[in-house]
């Protein structure tokens, strides 16, 4: 059973080793990410060439994501080790101590603009809310809180705010760097770490055109602010080409109860405004250390399926972890097996946003016509772009969506797109008369569909132009 869900895996020393990356592809990888928390520039460099050369010498497109870091909103270190704080203890942020000068009563910290963005009774969460602060005054530099749950604190822990609202940009200087790495690498995605609003993903798309890049953003939803009303979440989704539902974050400011719920409801409209949507954090994170997954990190990644997910993503399950290939493995399962009750129930054909172009209209159809018409065995999308099947894909079918394309950066990119395959082929260089002959050959010639196989053909009329898909065909294979 053909996998419909896409895995991306974060790159790291557990990849490095030889031979590992190769199997990741094989195993079921569809997109790598490089995180610009970790690694220098030429890091990233030697790792995205070696995806490349693993990718063509296996045969299978493989899409590029930089992972911004955002700003830094972590406390500084401790003089001497890590402590541990108890229930209603009294402790200090104070964003004029020395870095290294932490104790047992305060902390430096890396964000300088926290105590302005802090009022009596705020609740401050430390390392993904294991500790909890509450702010009882605020001294200049200095945040004076009591600790309401305790626990051990380490060096460079994030800092959230309980319910948002901190002012920190979403690009530093750092990432703005980084842009211009991901331009030169040529990367397929570029994703923005705690945008506030859609002007954050504006200044980020000018930023790439700058440097040259043709990246798509990836938006990561991670403040409370950008859920707290529907006009907020569809202004961050529509600013951007696809989001990712980063549930460290977004999970420590409104809480795990609240995401439940707000995850679904972001894979949702992302999939209505035509946005591809990724899943993320702590999936299988005890595969870290151990080489089967609980059951519970099974559900949940196949709940993030059922909901509609185009991808679901991993951590430092791939990039530091001992089971790399393992893990990536028990996913493809994973995917498989909620696939094939996912698609056991009818499948919705009516979308209730319109149209707005031709080849959005013509890709609807398509999969109309795909779910309706029982003899149909898969769809192909002669495509440049790669807009058409992203179109196909908003909407739910068992059948296979094979993106054919000249256009390698276009293969790479739909290889995130849920339930499409790319594929080369070079449309301008048939004859018109030959055209479909020679597709299908390609197709058979893959094992991809059969002799006798009903099809559905989408094209321009006019071929090797943006935005030019104008027809829908039902073919017979030969």
């Amino acid at each position: 059973m053909q996998k419909r869900t896409k895995i991306v895996a974060t790159l790291g020393p557990a990849t490095d080793k030889p031979g590992v990356l190769e199997q990741l592809i094989q195993a079921g990888v569809n997109t790598v990410r490089l995180n610009f928390s970790h690694g220098s520039a030429d890091d990233h460099r030697q790792r995205v060439q070696a995806v490349r050369d693993a990718s063509q010498k296996l045969g299978i497109s493989v899409a590029t994501l930089g992972d911004l870091q955002g700003p830094k909103i972590r406390i500084a270190r401790f003089a001497q080790g890590p402590i541990e704080l108890n229930i209603g203890d009294r402790f200090t942020l104070d964003a004029a101590l020395d870095t290294n000068a932490g104790d047992q009563h305060a902390v430096g910290i890396d964000y300088k603009a926290l105590p302005q963005d802090c009022v009596t009774g705020d609740i401050l969460l430390l390392d993904d809310g294991r500790v909890q602060l509450r702010v009882t005054a605020i001294e200049d530099s200095r945040i004076h809180t009591e600790v309401t749950i305790g626990g051990k604190l380490s060096n460079n822990k994030g800092i959230n705010r309980q319910g948002g609202g901190l002012s920190a940009a979403a690009l530093t200087d750092k990432d703005k760097a980084d842009i211009k790495v991901a331009a030169e690498l040529e990367l397929d995605y570029v994703a923005v770490s705690f945008p506030r609003s859609g002007a954050d993903l504006e200044q980020a798309r000018q930023l790439l055109d700058a440097a040259g890049s043709r990246a798509e953003i990836i938006a990561k939803v991670e403040r409370a602010e950008t859920v707290a009303t529907p006009e907020a979440l569809d202004e961050i989704i529509l600013a951007c080409d696809g989001v990712m539902v980063a549930r460290g974050d977004l999970g420590v400011e409104i809480g795990d109860a609240e995401l439940i719920g707000v995850q679904k409801h972001i894979i949702r409209r992302a999939r209505e405004l035509n946005r591809v949507v990724i899943t993320a954090t702590q999936m299988m994170e005890t595969m870290i250390t151990s080489p089967m997954p609980t059951r519970a990190e099974v559900f949940d990644v196949a709940n993030a399926i059922l909901d509609g997910t185009d991808a679901v993503m991993l951590s430092a399950e791939t990039a530091a972890g001992s089971y790399p290939v393992e893990v990536v493995e028990a996913m493809t399962r994973i995917c498989q097996g909620a696939e094939k009750h996912q698609l056991s129930r009818p499948a919705p054909t009516q979308p209730d946003t319109p149209c707005t172009s031709t080849d959005e209209s013509i890709a609807r159809s398509a999969m109309y016509t795909a779910n309706s018409l029982p003899t149909v065995r898969a769809i192909i999308c002669l495509t440049e772009s790669g807009s058409t099947p992203l179109w196909m894909s908003r909407i739910r079918s068992g059948l296979p969506i094979y993106a054919l394309t000249r256009n390698e950066q276009t293969m790479r990119r739909v290889a995130l797109y849920r339930g499409v395959e790319p594929m080369f082929f070079d449309a301008t260089a048939v004859s018109e008369q030959e055209l479909n002959r020679e597709l299908l050959a390609v197709l058979v010639a893959a094992d991809k569909i059969a002799s006798g196989d009903t099809v559905l053909l989408t094209r321009g009329q006019q071929l090797g132009v943006h935005g030019g898909t104008n027809s829908l065909q039902i073919i017979q294979v030969p």
